[in-house]
């Protein structure tokens, strides 16, 4: 085991950014006293006073050497826009300030590859207008395709701050949860050794607790065996599915799911910073302390090839989320799939107590590691210092006590003051839940929270909106959705789309038929793991709003090929302008034109390829330019022809 742990685990990550505050996450192994200089280009430097630093910096202790700090700092001196601000973050350990010289540490110590080679500081831009931004998401470790990530750091490396991106948006699936390589799960339980977290009791579980999870029954390539039982001793996976062998936690690789709340916290580090990589060792295949079979070991070796090529590039990963003001919501695989799809999984998932522990615990990770920086106002500081006691007792009272209030907190969501404002939608946990029955899919907001969003869009004339999942997705992979849903297994296809619910498909429609919308919608995506462009326009309407679907996903993950080329050509074909089948969807007052990619061979809609996407708005907010940028390197533009305009 390493002793010594390197003093910043991770970040720092830029949260919100503007003029007046600035908010960064930082996770250390010990405790620190922060330094903070800005230097803005051409202007005089600002020296942040520690007393001010101190006081705008809330830590939680997760493990005897395991440190989150949020530094959310209200700023005397408001900053610049459209130019360079340099930061210069410095560390000292708080053992080290008992001395006469505290040495504090900068980041060419513990990043020394966080700044680009034309830069002296890591730097950021506050751009007056939301004028370009990066976007995607899907990241998943060991999907054999580069890290699309990578893409946005060579973006970053030859911009100049006239063409710098405002903001970088992971609009879901930031950590697989319910998907976690071996060799992943294992530099996890190597990382909690170190790091110190107490023992986490789990309850009605076949494995009593964390410690004995981590250390001596870790289940690799097993862990759908731990599935809770009802009372009865039906497995949930039946009570749900009738029989089908979908687990609860409910992705096809749940063999390694995460349970416990420190393989949580363990795996946002190990997907965001190299350091706590530093001294792990993946053991090979053939280990005897795996005990693998010779099935398992086939598996295992592709899967330490490509976890073993993610973490080799990850400082790149950490340099682009040093620079750019990141914005994060979560979507299903954040905490497990099929996450709240319907109110039966509910019930099945919520009334067991190790089912809801560990998603509450993702939900707790969530918390920690992308909520809290969202919009730090929006966290109440009482669920804070729960959330501090839930980690000193982690599986006691107040840890369960946590869960609950968790479970039932109403502000995921959030909006930035952006121009146009950014609008980031929870379609989660706000569900839309069936009144036919249990079974069939839940609306992803309900009528409350549409007619919330209602509000928040009045009085703008552009918004960009964050859906995880398309509003308008692919009309075939609908209906396909749609038919496994009137065959009870809504869940065997993940039958979660806007137009899946009746009443929140029609509340959808109707917000855009709104006389007081916004004259330009952007909806941001991903969820699919293929990319599209739509332009959408509401039939009959004299002064229809303009609205685009722009769909990036993955950053590291993929449809399988064969069976997407197979939906699009498909797609194509029984939704043509002619077919009457247009007239059978909830779309039919809508004209949507698809915009076909720059590398489509045969009239392709759909671009299967690992990557970011880039989006360029005009000063009225519509879209100027549209791109997918390839993990293999390749540069995809939509561009509108007005020529393969049809009705869908």
């Amino acid at each position: 085991m390493q002793k010594n742990l390197p003093m910043v685990l991770a970040g720092p990550i830029l949260r919100r950014i503007t003029t007046e505050r600035l908010t960064f996450w930082l996770v250390t192994s010990c405790p620190v006293q922060l330094q903070l200089a800005l230097y803005p280009e051409h202007q005089s430097s600002i020296q942040v006073a520690t007393e001010a630093l101190s006081s705008a910096c809330t830590t939680l202790q997760a493990g005897k050497r395991l440190y989150f700090q949020l530094i959310d700092l209200p700023l005397e001196q408001a900053l610049p826009k459209s130019c360079w601000i340099g930061y210069d973050l410095q560390l000292a350990p708080v053992s080290d300030l008992n001395s006469e010289i505290p040495v504090y540490q900068g980041w060419q110590t513990w990043a020394p590859d966080l700044v680009y080679d034309n830069r002296e500081l890591p730097s950021f831009v506050i751009q007056s207008r939301l004028n370009r931004l990066l976007h995607g998401s899907c990241r998943k470790p060991h999907h054999p395709s580069a890290d699309g990530l990578l893409q946005a750091d060579q973006l970053l490396a030859q911009s100049s701050e006239t063409e710098w991106p405002a903001l970088l948006m992971l609009s879901g699936d930031q950590i697989y949860a319910d998907d976690v390589a071996a060799p992943m799960l294992i530099a996890i339980h190597q990382l909690i050794a170190q790091l110190g977290f107490s023992n986490e009791p789990l309850p009605e579980s076949e494995v009593v607790d964390s410690e004995q999870l981590h250390q001596v029954q870790p289940h690799y390539y097993a862990r759908e065996n731990l599935l809770p039982k009802t009372k009865g001793g039906q497995a949930v996976v039946d009570l749900i599915f009738g029989g089908a062998r979908k687990p609860v936690f409910t992705s096809d690789s749940a063999h390694n799911h995460l349970i416990s709340l420190a393989e949580v916290l363990a795996m946002y580090l190990l997907v965001w910073s190299p350091a706590p990589w530093q001294g792990l060792s993946i053991p090979n295949s053939d280990a005897p302390e795996l005990a693998l079979t010779e099935a398992q070991k086939a598996v295992y070796q592709a899967e330490q090839q490509a976890v073993l090529a993610f973490a080799a590039h990850l400082g790149q990963v950490r340099r682009v989320m040093a620079h750019l003001p990141v914005a994060m919501i979560f979507d299903d695989h954040d905490v497990t799939d099929d996450w709240n799809l319907t109110a039966a999984w509910e019930q099945a998932a919520y009334g067991h107590p190790l089912s809801k522990r560990i998603i509450g615990n993702a939900l707790l990770g969530y918390l920690i590691c992308q909520g809290w920086g969202n919009a730090p106002e929006q966290i109440p500081a009482q669920m804070l210092t729960q959330t501090q006691q839930a980690l000193q007792q982690l599986g006691a009272e107040a840890h369960n006590q946590l869960v609950d209030e968790l479970l039932s907190f109403s502000h995921w969501h959030y909006q930035w003051q952006t121009d146009p404002v950014l609008i980031v939608l929870d379609t989660r946990t706000h569900r839309w839940r069936s009144e036919l029955s249990l079974n069939q899919p839940s609306g992803l907001m309900d009528w409350e929270a549409l007619t919330d969003l209602q509000q928040q869009l009045l009085g703008h004339k552009a918004v960009v909106m964050i859906s995880p999942a398309p509003m308008f997705g692919v009309k075939l992979i609908e209906t396909v959705q749609r038919a496994f849903t009137w065959f009870g297994q809504p869940l065997m296809v993940d039958a979660e789309n806007w137009m899946a619910h009746r009443g929140s498909a029609y509340a959808l429609i109707n917000l855009f038929k709104h006389p007081r919308t916004p004259r330009h919608f952007v909806i941001l995506s991903g969820d699919v793991h293929y990319s599209f462009v739509y332009d959408i326009e509401l039939r009959g309407e004299h002064h229809s709003p303009n609205i685009w679907q722009i769909t990036s996903s993955g950053i590291k993950n993929e449809f399988p090929r064969t069976l997407l080329n197979i939906f699009d050509r498909l797609n194509r074909w029984l939704y043509s302008p002619r077919s009457p089948l247009n007239w059978l969807t909830k779309r039919r007052k809508m004209r949507v034109i698809p915009r076909k990619p720059t590398t489509a061979d045969h009239g392709e809609r759909l671009v299967n390829a690992s990557g970011i996407g880039l989006l360029e708005l005009n000063e009225d907010g519509s879209p100027r330019k549209i791109l997918q940028l390839c993990s293999d390197g390749r540069k995809v533009s939509f561009k509108k022809k007005e020529d393969e305009a049809r009705w869908e």
